[in-house]
């Protein structure tokens, strides 16, 4: 049985995400902020970045992604 794969904007998000957990900043987005993927990579690091500012625990953000 083959895995499916998730779509690469689901991956940008979460990517994003992670980065913002780690403490990078948004300039180190790896795709061109006026694509799709940029966007959404920008879109779950400003999510990451929020509940890093909301005091979530580092455990409580990993269950997250690996929720999401």
């Amino acid at each position: 049985m083959k895995k499916h794969k998730k779509d690469l904007t689901h991956r940008a998000f979460l990517r994003g995400y992670q980065a913002a957990i780690k403490e990078r900043s948004i300039s180190s987005c790896p795709y061109l902020t006026e694509s799709n993927l940029g966007f959404q990579w920008c879109t779950g690091w400003r999510q990451g970045r929020a509940d890093y500012w909301d005091g979530f625990s580092p455990a409580t953000m990993q269950q997250k992604v690996s929720n999401l």
